[in-house]
């Protein structure tokens, strides 16, 4: 993404250098491996409710590339015919990343008026938020400091920043972003005061929730890094926001049937802690990678789809402000947009 590497695929970075070996170490001592995987088989199980499918409250995660001026008309053109149709409201579009002291440089997003113009000119009721996000320093030295109260206020300052440039929104993902982070909660509460007022929106990609009780504890005092948030937490963080966003991805499962149940458990507990009034969105996996913490065969468009209908019916099937969100669009292929829309609507 430019001179700079992308926030998101700079984590990816990060977690792949080992931190996935002792996740399966955490799982083989917690949970019986036959057990553990007959258990997400099962849960992949059983037919989809009617009307599990698209609220029309869907998002995608897009590139830096449609604001700093190598995406033109006609890719914005062949952008709404693709999306035509299907559920898609919110554009997360890659504006930062932010400094590590929580600034973002205006230059950042020089093609950002043109395309949240076009976008409203051309596709009518699609709202545009500004993705920021950064490394946090709460694995290793460097990175942004929430505990530092000025590095808040920085990051408020830009939220300010970005709205002021028209967008519609801001969409923030921080990470690694450990469980019950209050300096975090008291970020969403200060950054709440300045979207409300503006009728703005102010979203959130979120950690996985502990598939186990307490595994984001477990793993912590084992590695010092605890993938995981709890269920309390992320209601708190839910309740501060107008949508939140499960990256629902990089799982570790190995096989499809195993993605496809840990979907739908992750899918009915972020359910249960999220308030009615806020958005909730589980990711579905637009990229294609072979690693220890994501398989590209299991981690399939057609497992998390059918894995959040499966969740969804057994919860809240009724629940109204529910959708999908789609990571992330310059590494999907054609037949991740056909799942979603075969399976989603």
């Amino acid at each position: 993404m430019g001179a700079r590497m992308g926030t998101r695929d700079r984590l990816r970075g990060w977690w792949r250098r080992g931190r996935w070996v002792v996740l399966g170490l955490v799982l083989l001592l917690v949970l019986p491996p036959a057990t553990g995987a007959l258990a997400l088989r099962l849960n992949y199980t059983g037919d989809l409710r009617e009307g599990t499918q698209s609220r029309g409250k869907d998002a995608v995660w897009l590139g830096h590339a449609w604001v700093d001026g190598r995406k033109k008309d006609a890719d914005l053109a062949a952008f709404a015919a693709r999306i035509k149709g299907t559920g898609i409201r919110d554009l997360y579009v890659h504006a930062g990343p932010l400094e590590h002291d929580g600034t973002l440089p205006a230059d950042r997003y020089p093609r950002a008026k043109w395309l949240i113009e076009n976008v409203h000119r051309t596709m009518p009721g699609i709202r545009v938020q500004a993705w920021l996000g950064d490394v946090l320093a709460t694995e290793g030295p460097d990175g942004l400091r929430l505990e530092d109260a000025d590095s808040r206020r920085a990051v408020v300052g830009s939220a300010r920043q970005i709205l002021d440039t028209g967008f519609d929104g801001v969409h923030f993902d921080l990470e690694p972003l450990h469980s019950d982070d209050a300096h975090y909660l008291s970020l969403l509460d200060d950054l709440g005061a300045l979207t409300g007022p503006r009728r703005a929106q102010l979203s959130v990609a979120a950690h996985q929730i502990d598939p186990l009780p307490s595994a984001h504890s477990v793993l912590g005092a084992l590695s010092g890094s605890e993938k995981w948030w709890s269920q309390e937490f992320f209601g708190q963080v839910a309740r501060r926001v107008d949508q939140i966003a499960v990256m629902s991805y990089d799982t570790w499962m190995p096989l499809e049937g195993m993605y496809g149940g840990y979907v739908a458990q992750q899918t009915s507990l972020a359910l249960e802690a999220t308030p009615e009034d806020t958005d909730l969105l589980m990711g579905l996996p637009f990229f294609h990678e072979d690693d220890l913490g994501h398989h590209e065969s299991a981690e399939t468009v057609e497992a998390a789809v059918r894995g959040t209908r499966l969740g969804l019916g057994r919860t809240d099937a009724d629940r109204a402000r529910f959708g999908v969100a789609l990571y992330v669009d310059f590494a999907a292929e054609e037949g991740d947009w056909a799942a979603y829309r075969a399976g989603w609507h």
